[in-house]
């Protein structure tokens, strides 16, 4: 059997430190005079206390620092993404908005993983707390994925992470405090993108309050608001600032520790950097002609509204600034290719990933001329290295699995009652970790709250998956996993 003590003691740790979290919110809504600090008192304590006792109850399986095996990183990534939201969702429950137990882990999971999909109305009206807890969760999570983007899923061989292996950091079967360290440098990055964009909000009119929760939910590609309008709030500047971040935030955060560094070459020369660009401006254009020649409206004005939603789709924030709904067949159908896509590997960014679509249009390229000419030598490569077929074999198995998943997340959603444009919509945001859904049940802020009770727990298991990339979370319902 799998020794479950450093599992343990890692996901106390982290359970202590959202406790501590928990106080920011509590602070704020004392100074406002709202009396909803209580309940993020009270869940502060009940959330350090646990997190500390199952530290204390497994501190014995660490003693000897020699990190944690393969295996227990499979179950630890999973693990953290399951408790951490379970107990985030302790301030929604015992103070406002008074939701009950399956919205409450809806809103936590769907803030955790950056999904942004939403049960919560009245968002104008709830405690400044609340709201910025709700970012709080996204920034978290989106901290989160980046780390185990970097270090555990390369190892892990996830998807054709294994091709990163060498760029990103191995720790696993070494001491911890290597991996503290690479978080180290991470967290300072991901702080420093948080406090521009923050600054940059506030600088072009936010108020402090909605600068930072914004802040929080750009750069973690999230997509919460303090607002049912989400950014049809703002003045149209702000979409410039969140364009700009959304995208910083979906490139690969390993090229901003080299840049850091004083190296800013790799990031250009990073294929998926460039496809990732180059992807966003053909489909904003193409979003920008359809409108002006359907809608006859100015090029600029296009271009920013089309700019903002696509990016904000493509990078899986989830962000809108109008009712997507009302755009058309075409650009609906663009949002969800470019969902779909999602944004670089080891960046917030969400779904598929650019990069396992460049390998596979390049394993598709070369199986093709391997037709016309059966005896030369030609080779998968990506960014100028040879890819290995095991690298293939798992991005294809990814692509099915993804695929089956989404269609199985869609078909368990219609049998639940939702129409089917409503199920298809829902399955996409929730596999795809992207924000929106579309379809008669999405009441008019585009919250799912009038979903059935089923819809909402199968919405978190796709939640789940998608966020960790599915293979992590399918290996633990594998009998041989479990065995010595």
């Amino acid at each position: 059997m799998i020794d479950l003590r450093p599992v343990g003691y890692i996901i106390g740790l982290l359970i202590a430190t959202l406790g501590a979290m928990m106080l920011f919110p509590m602070v704020l809504d004392y100074v406002s005079g709202d009396g909803n600090w209580q309940a993020f008192l009270e869940s502060a304590v009940l959330t350090c206390l646990m997190g500390t006792l199952l530290s204390l109850a497994c501190a014995n399986g660490m003693e000897r620092g020699q990190g944690i095996t393969l295996r227990q990183s499979f179950v630890l990534t999973t693990g953290t993404w399951v408790m951490l939201p379970a107990f985030g969702a302790l301030p929604f429950m015992l103070g406002a908005p008074d939701a009950p137990f399956t919205h409450a882990m809806f809103e936590a999971v769907s803030g955790m993983t950056t999904t942004g999909t939403t049960v919560f109305v009245g968002l104008d009206n709830l405690p400044p707390g609340v709201n910025l807890w709700r970012g709080i969760l996204q920034w978290l999570g989106g901290l989160g994925i980046v780390i185990v983007a970097l270090i555990f899923l390369p190892v892990m061989k996830v998807g054709g992470m294994q091709f990163f292996r060498s760029e990103g950091f191995d720790t696993l079967g070494k001491i911890l405090p290597r991996a503290l360290d690479i978080s180290s440098a991470l967290i300072q990055i991901y702080i420093g993108l948080t406090v521009a964009c923050a600054a940059a909000y506030f600088a072009l009119g936010m108020s402090g309050f909605d600068a930072v929760v914004h802040a929080l939910t750009t750069v973690s590609t999230g997509g919460f608001s303090s607002s049912d309008i989400s950014f049809g709030k703002f003045a149209h500047s702000m979409e410039l600032v969140a364009i700009v971040f959304m995208l910083l935030a979906s490139l690969p955060f390993i090229r901003f520790v080299q840049a850091t560094q004083g190296d800013l070459r790799p990031m250009w020369r990073d294929a998926q950097v460039r496809a990732y660009l180059r992807w966003n401006a053909y489909a904003a254009l193409a979003v920008t002609a359809y409108e002006m020649y359907h809608f006859d409206r100015g090029f600029w004005e296009s271009l920013r509204e089309s700019s903002f939603n696509i990016v904000s789709t493509f990078s899986g924030t989830g962000f809108a600034s109008v009712d997507l709904s009302t755009w058309g067949p075409f650009p609906f159908v663009v949002l969800i290719m470019v969902g779909l896509i999602g944004g670089c590997t080891s960046s917030t960014g969400c779904s598929v990933k650019v990069f396992r679509y460049l390998i596979l249009f390049e394993a598709i390229r070369v199986q093709i001329l391997r037709l016309h000419s059966p005896s030369a030598m030609l080779d998968v490569r990506y960014d100028g290295r040879r890819v290995g077929n095991d690298v293939i074999n798992s991005v294809i198995v990814f692509f099915t699995l993804f695929i089956l998943t989404f269609g199985v997340v869609a078909v368990a959603l219609s049998l639940t009652g939702l129409e089917m444009k409503t199920a298809f919509t829902a399955a996409w945001t929730a596999v795809a970790n992207i924000g929106p859904a579309f379809g008669p049940g999405v009441g008019p802020t585009g919250a799912v709250d009038g979903f059935p009770t089923a819809a909402h727990w199968i919405m978190i298991a796709g939640m789940l998956v998608g966020r960790l990339e599915l293979l992590s979370v399918y290996v633990l319902f594998l009998a041989r996993f479990w065995r010595n």
